[in-house]
């Protein structure tokens, strides 16, 4: 016989099941959540390029007027970001011959800046804003035809350390200290006026 308001030994036991049936299923719940945000979180995380290569950089291209030069820094490297005019991009074709590496076949630049514009868009050239001889700094030379680099000069980059010459597209003319053409490193567009420098398609999302 029970005395009223006690619990019997089987009550117990079976509030401990219940107990612990609760706690299993909660458990078993918290934990299949987590393996199945994992690939989401996963999704946000750097590649191991990524993270090697540095943060990326931003630039906003709504500011870049057709014709200038904008600087910015990625990995401690200045990179030059050059909105080009459709003269400036109609001038890389007038001038192959001059070159040490027209098709950058012996350069360093991503697959997708492999051309004669070397970018994505032969509208924006970037670039890795060091010669390729020593690692001073080109300057902006866009004028054609200016009295201390010739009549003939189609518009680029000057060195003013040891007198390297590059063109529109970074490329290095014959007669330069540089052997190869000026860098492009890695970089997408997030839209038509987000440039990201460091991230592309081999690099992963940051």
């Amino acid at each position: 016989m029970v005395v009223s308001g006690a619990i019997s030994d089987d009550g117990i036991a079976d509030e401990s099941r219940r107990n612990f049936l609760l706690i299993a299923t909660a458990a078993t719940g918290t934990t299949g959540l987590a393996f199945a945000a994992a690939p989401f979180i996963a999704s946000w995380t750097p590649s191991e390029r990524t993270r090697a290569l540095g943060a990326p950089t931003e630039f906003n291209l709504a500011k870049l007027e057709p014709g200038a030069l904008a600087q910015t820094m990625w990995r401690k490297q200045p990179i030059y970001i050059v909105r080009r005019t459709p003269a400036m991009v109609a001038s890389l074709a007038s001038h192959d011959r001059r070159l040490k590496d027209p098709r950058s076949l012996s350069s360093e630049q991503p697959a997708y800046a492999a051309n004669s514009a070397r970018s994505r868009n032969p509208e924006y050239l970037v670039l890795i804003g060091t010669c390729t001889h020593l690692g001073c700094l080109p300057k902006a030379r866009f004028e054609t035809a200016r009295a201390d680099l010739g009549a003939d000069w189609p518009g680029g980059f000057a060195c003013p350390c040891h007198g390297s010459r590059f063109d529109l597209a970074g490329r290095v003319f014959e007669g330069s200290p540089a052997s190869v053409n000026l860098r492009v490193p890695p970089y997408s567009f997030a839209d038509a006026h987000k440039l990201i420098i460091g991230i592309d398609e081999q690099t992963g999302a940051a």
